[in-house]
This record gives structure tokens, C-alpha cells and sequence, in this order.
């Protein structure tokens, strides 16, 4: 594999929503540029980046993969995410590593909700952004209506590039407004034709094109109006649009066909001469210089039970080779690889070194996503990766009992490679719950179980950790006395129970005359405290309790430790029955961020779910955070129901609040529903 130096690196990252055209574009540009003797398809299961089998079975991308296509002396390193928001993780890997971000969006569907988060996240991280109008070829394409929706969505930035001439409805030529020169193409192969006659649609757009280079420069701005709008040289405009996206105030748009190849080759003719090298963009506080000490990011890990861990890494300063000693400034350990690969999908060449700004993958690191690898005596780290927060949860169970002890281990590589996954083996509930983004995201999860690890799993759905309380004070008894020859067992207490405004246990005492004596008061209060485990209602834990010993009577002989916990426990059970207990439901903060139009929606849904809404913020143009409370029991499936209602825009994050009283009228259906819990044993 060829070594690139960082002036002739471009890093994009290929985004936009489900189904635009993002792993069959990555397909096209390796093929037109060589890099492939075939021209995979996703239906054929064939394409370099969706490799993985349950990515064939779905005929979508569900993770992030790395590819090259080498154009012009030129290696673009492709980093192809997913474009479904379950799997929206692999977009914010992508964008973090590189300075380019391209989003797709189809012609016939113009922006999506996709096309929008793709775009707000390679500008909240100051990246170069291009949009690609993809599938071209298809019925109903319509460019110029995507172009509207663009600079409606996003501003006056937007400037075409590539355009079609499609008079009869089919694209006759695609048009280069940098040259102002027409191509016809068959089987991807260019051929110039002659500009056709739609002067002032194609006029327009060079002059819009004119006026959006004019403000990257002072000079060129005077020349704009000094010459009253007059065109720039060539080769002003490549300098003028290449500045401005460097500046973030032009937004090129190309057109272009991957299933037939047409205009291919100027996409990539663009990216190498508009998009910015990673010296240029010069992130993460890098220079992106070979000369100074080695700095890189490990922006991707992937977990394989055979190969074993692959790290995808961006280099920002120096090089990376065997001869150079890596610290992982994150855990300040030492770092050894074994191979050092530049990846095409799943084919993997070899690597001697590679320079500042290129992308490359190593093997056997112990390093994970978002550590920073660097020089020894350069340690440097990174902001976090800033990923989406899991909000769908579900119980995992081994189908087959003796993969009982696989799953955590298991789980845990998977967590390595995607950290949009959350995993907890709750001791209370005595289940293993697994948090992702949504239903097809656990569902993938579960495959790469089986697939990766084979580990086969069923789902249930979480168990609620309800607690159980009391109401009103009550003064009870318990005796234990028993009698089977040799020493028997006595012991007797007089408990007085009340609610409480803490969650633990509260004991006191106020035993007067030494009706129970004081060496046996610890042996009571151990007896409560294992007893308040399990409730009376269905055997939850009990809080919010105080437990005042007053008075109770003792035997000399018979008298234990043993028999007196008994006594406590006896009394813990009649008098909670008698004290009007309750059930507590876990209620949670829930912060909801949703386009300004569906706020009422979700009011409504906050309402219907017995939650309350605490207060609306404005967050940024267009989108406001309603702050609200909801029992968790209610939060079930509140993902997929957000998803939906926002057609993808809107989210949430949870977490627990405090417990509250469940209403009465629930209570019968807990308590049917409840797990079976072991019965105290003393």
C-alpha cells in the first residue's frame, strides 16, 4: 500500500439519511477510480463497506466501515456511516474523524431528516460540508426542486457545482459550472458535448456561483463589482469555492448517478480539488505534521472473537510505525500493535507507516474509542466522542442455560465497538438489561451475539424495581417460641412501626426495666434489615420505615440471638399488613428535545402517560426541551413513539428521579405481575 503525505490525504465522511445512496456512492468512487475490478451491489449482498452478514440480510449499513479510493495522487480515505438513527453512532464516529463531511440525499426526495442532522453535526464540528444529489437515474429525479429545499434549509451557502440538463425528464448531460462545459456519459466513460441552449437557468447559477466566491476574498469581491458581476478566471473559482468551504461560507452541491457512474469522476475530481486536506482544516488542535511527535485518535474500535480488537485511528500529528514507543495518554499505559492496516471493507493491506492525516486501522491495541494515542513525553487527550445516550431497554436471557455465563463477556465486546449500547446486570430484578437507540438496534445486537459470539439470547422486557411502604403507625408483637427437647427458642419483641422520611431502615429503642436485654437488640434490628427486603404486598424492598423496640420479654435459658431475629421478622409482618402499605413506582426525570411544532404532542403524550411537564426551553432555531416527569412504567416504548411523532428529530434523555406512590387502581396488576421473590429464612 502506498504511504500519502497529508497534502495529498482528503478524509470524508459519507452521511445523510437511511436509504440515500451513501455505501452504493463509496462503491462508485473505488470502482471509477480503480480501486475495484467490479462494481458491487447492495441487493447482491457484494459492496466493500456492507460486508457484515446481518448488513447483507437487511440490505442496510449498520456500521461504520473504512475504505480508499486513490484519485490523481490523491488517497480519499471514504468512512462510510449509517444512515438509520438507530445507528446513528456510526455518523458521529465518522464526523469526528474526519474534515469533510459529504451528505447524500436522493433527487426524487430531496432533504430528509437526515440530510438535516448529518448537516448540523459536521457544522457544530466545524467540518467541511458537500452535498451530494444522489440516484439521479431514477424516475421522478428531480434536481433543481433538492436544490430549492437546500437553500431553503440551509441558506444562501449553498452553491451547485455539477448540474443536469434533464429537459425531457431524463438527464441528457451533467453540466460543470466551473468550466461551463457539458458530458454525456455510457457506462461511466465522459464524452464533452455541446452546452445545451438553457442560457438563463444556467446563467443564474454561474452568477450565483460568482457571487458566493466573491465574498471568500476582498480582492475578488472588488473585482465583482467592479466589473458589475463579470465572471472570475477558473482558476479564481476553484481557489474561491476550495476557500470558502475551507471558510464554511460555501456549501458545494454536485450531482451524480452511482448506479450508472455518470459524473462520478468530477465528485471525485471535486473532493480532491474543493475539499480541504487535513492541514488545512488543522482539528483537534493538530497541525497535522509528520515532523512533530505523534498524536492520533481512536475513533472506532471493532471487537472480533477471532482477529480481536481492530482500532480505526486518525492520525492528527506525527507518524505511526513499529519503531515509534505509543502512550495511551487516556490510561497512561504503553501501546504495542500488531498490524498496521489500511482497510477497503473487510480486505486489509499492510502498512509500514503512515503519516499525519491519514486514517488508518491497527490490530491488538488495548485502547477503545476516544483515546488518544501519542509520543511518549507528548501525552495529549480529546474531548469524548459525543454520542447519543440509550433510551430503549430490554432484558436479556440465554436461550440455552449454559451461555448463562458468556453473555456479560460477550456484551461487553460489543460495548467496546459501539457506544451507543449501555449494558447493567441489575442484582435487585436479577436481570441483565441491554439500552440501545431503539428496536432494530437491539435487535442487531442480539444478532452480533449469535453471529459474532454465538451467543443466542431472548429478550423479556424489564422487570420494574417497585418499592413497597407504609402509611399510618401501628404497634405490634411477634414471639418465637419453640420447643423440641434440649434448649428451646424464645424470643419476644413489642415493635412500634411508623413511615419515615428516609430510605433506610431507621431502628430505635426505648425498652425500659430490661424486658429485652441490650446484647440481644442487634440480633432485632439484623432481623429487620433482612426482613425489609421483601415486602407485603408483592415482595419488593421496603423503605421510607422506622422500627421502635419498646418492650418484649426474654427466657434466661432459651433465649438466642437466632430466636429474637425471628421475633422481629414476625413482628415486621403483622405490623406492616396492619400499617395501610403501598407500593412505590420509580418515576424519572425525562428531558425531551423535539421540533417546535410537536411540543403540544408530546405535552399531550407526557399527560396521557400520568406524567407532568415542568417546563419548555427554546434550544437552538426550530427545536425546544420540555423537561417533564414520567413513571418509568409508562416509558416503555416512548423511543419508538418519539421517533415516530418527530419523523426522526426529536429525542430524550432519562434518569431516575426519586419513588412515588403508585395509584391505587394499579396496585392489583403489580402485584399479579410481580416476580416471584424467596420468602425470608431467618
Amino acid at each position: 500500500m502506498k504511504t500519502y503525505k497529508c497534502r495529498n490525504i482528503r478524509n470524508v465522511a459519507l452521511t445523510g439519511h437511511g436509504g440515500s445512496g451513501k455505501t452504493t456512492l463509496a462503491e462508485a468512487l473505488m470502482f471509477v477510480s480503480g480501486g475495484l475490478d467490479r462494481m458491487g451491489k447492495i441487493a447482491d449482498g457484494n459492496t466493500v463497506s456492507d460486508y457484515d452478514p446481518d448488513e447483507i440480510k437487511r440490505k442496510i449499513s449498520l456500521n461504520t466501515t473504512l475504505s480508499y479510493a486513490e484519485w490523481k495522487d490523491v488517497k480519499i480515505n471514504i468512512i462510510d456511516t449509517p444512515g438509520q438513527f438507530d445507528f446513528i453512532g456510526g455518523m458521529h464516529e465518522g464526523i469526528r474523524a474526519a474534515e469533510s463531511v459529504i451528505i447524500t440525499l436522493p433527487a426524487k426526495d430531496g432533504v430528509q431528516v437526515g440530510t438535516i442532522k448529518a448537516y448540523k453535526e459536521a457544522r457544530k464540528l466545524n467540518k467541511a460540508t458537500m452535498f451530494v444529489v444522489t440516484k439521479m437515474e431514477e424516475e421522478n429525479s428531480n434536481f433543481y426542486k433538492c436544490l430549492e429545499e437546500l437553500k431553503t434549509s440551509f441558506g444562501p451557502s449553498i452553491c451547485p457545482i455539477i448540474v443536469p440538463f434533464d429537459k425531457y425528464g431524463t438527464v441528457e448531460s451533467y453540466i460543470n459550472l466551473l468550466e461551463m462545459k457539458a458530458y454525456k456519459y455510457e457506462n461511466g466513460k465522459a464524452t464533452e458535448v455541446e452546452m445545451p441552449a438553457s442560457e438563463n437557468r444556467l446563467k443564474g447559477l454561474r452568477a450565483a456561483m460568482a457571487e458566493a466566491i466573491a465574498e471568500t476574498d476582498e480582492e475578488l469581491m472588488m473585482k465583482f463589482f467592479e466589473s458589475e458581476g463579470e465572471d472570475f478566471t477558473e482558476a479564481e473559482i476553484i481557489k474561491g469555492i476550495h476557500d470558502g468551504i475551507d471558510q464554511g461560507i460555501i456549501t458545494p452541491v454536485v450531482c451524480c448517478s452511482a448506479e450508472t457512474l455518470a459524473a462520478v469522476d468530477k465528485l471525485l475530481d471535486t473532493i480532491i480539488y474543493m475539499l480541504p486536506s487535513p492541514d488545512e482544516r488543522k482539528l483537534e488542535g493538530a497541525d497535522a505534521d509528520e515532523t512533530k511527535p505523534l498524536a492520533a485518535l481512536v475513533f472506532k474500535t471493532v471487537a472480533d472473537p477471532f482477529v480481536g480488537k481492530m482500532s480505526y485511528v486518525k492520525i492528527n500529528d506525527g507518524v505511526v510505525s513499529a519503531k515509534v514507543d505509543i502512550v495511551n495518554s487516556t490510561t497512561g499505559e504503553s501501546e504495542k500493535f500488531g498490524k498496521l492496516l489500511a482497510l477497503k471493507g473487510k480486505k486489509q493491506e499492510e502498512m509500514i507507516e503512515a503519516y499525519a492525516g491519514d486514517i488508518i486501522a491497527l490490530t491488538k491495541l488495548n485502547a477503545n474509542t476516544g483515546d488518544a494515542l501519542c509520543a511518549a513525553g507528548n501525552e495529549k487527550k480529546y474531548e469524548p466522542i459525543d454520542f447519543p445516550v440509550p433510551c430503549y431497554f430490554k432484558a436479556l436471557k440465554a436461550k440455552n442455560k449454559n451461555d448463562e455465563g458468556k453473555i456479560s463477556a460477550s456484551v461487553r465486546r460489543l460495548l467496546e465497538e459501539d457506544r451507543t449500547l449501555s449494558y447493567e446486570h441489575n442484582h435487585e430484578t436479577h436481570q441483565r438489561i441491554i439500552g440501545g437507540l431503539g428496536e432494530q438496534h437491539i435487535d442487531a445486537a442480539v444478532q452480533k451475539l449469535k453471529n459474532k459470539f454465538g451467543v443466542e439470547v431472548i429478550l423479556e422486557e424489564p422487570v420494574i424495581a417497585y418499592r413497597e411502604t407504609i402509611r399510618k403507625k401501628v404497634s405490634v408483637e411477634g414471639k418465637h417460641k419453640k420447643q423440641s427437647g434440649g434448649h428451646g427458642q424464645y424470643g419476644h419483641v413489642k415493635i412500634e412501626f411508623e413511615p419515615h422520611d428516609k430510605d433506610e431502615l431507621l431502628f430505635e429503642e426505648r425498652v425500659f426495666g430490661g424486658s429485652v436485654p441490650k446484647n440481644f437488640f442487634p440480633a432485632v434490628e439484623k432481623g429487620l434489615q433482612e426482613s425489609i427486603v421483601h415486602g407485603v404486598l408483592a415482595g419488593y424492598p421496603v423503605v421510607r420505615l422506622k422500627a421502635t423496640l419498646f418492650d418484649g420479654s426474654y427466657h434466661p435459658v432459651d433465649s438466642s440471638e437466632q430466636a429474637f431475629k425471628m421475633a422481629a421478622h414476625l413482628a415486621y409482618k403483622a405490623g406492616l399488613a396492619q400499617a395501610s402499605p403501598c407500593l412505590l413506582e420509580p418515576i424519572e426525570n425525562v428531558s425531551f428535545i423535539v421540533p417546535d411544532d410537536n411540543t403540544g404532542d408530546v405535552m399531550g403524550i407526557v399527560n396521557k402517560r400520568r406524567g407532568a411537564v415542568l417546563g419548555m426551553t427554546p434550544v437552538e432555531t426550530g427545536l425546544t426541551e420540555i423537561a417533564a416527569e414520567l413513571p418509568m412504567a409508562e416509558t416503555g416504548d416512548l423511543a419508538t413513539v418519539i421517533r415516530q411523532m418527530t419523523k426522526g428529530m426529536g429525542w430524550f434523555t432519562m434518569e431516575f428521579a426519586r419513588y412515588e406512590q403508585l395509584p391505587s387502581n394499579l396496585e392489583a396488576d403489580v402485584i399479579a405481575n410481580a416476580p416471584k421473590f424467596s420468602e425470608y429464612e431467618g
